[in-house]
């Protein structure tokens, strides 16, 4: 398959989404902020592909992390909706520009 392809296919299954929806996610482990810096997409297929070299880099750079309690928090007061794509088991979690 090639990168093309896996992109279409994270790109077809990312989706908005309200926050609270993802509870379940986050009080699990499971939901993963990516930071606004870096392309949703192009973490999902790194994860993907287990490109561990990659993604331990953005995580030594808090570039992706478990959300944040206190980000989580917000969101959550904020009623905010967020951009989100499953790659199991996690569940990747961007901000929406505002």
């Amino acid at each position: 398959m090639s990168d093309s392809k896996v992109d279409r296919n994270i790109l077809e299954e990312t989706a908005k989404i309200p926050w609270k929806e993802l509870q379940l996610f986050f009080a699990s482990g499971k939901a993963i902020y990516v930071s606004k810096d870096l392309d949703l997409i192009n973490v999902a297929t790194q994860i993907k592909d287990d490109n561990k070299s990659v993604v331990d880099k953005w995580m030594q750079e808090n570039l992706v992390t478990p959300v944040p309690d206190a980000k989580a928090k917000t969101w959550y007061e904020d009623d905010a909706t967020v951009w989100a794509v499953v790659v199991k088991p996690w569940v990747l979690i961007q901000e929406m520009e505002s």
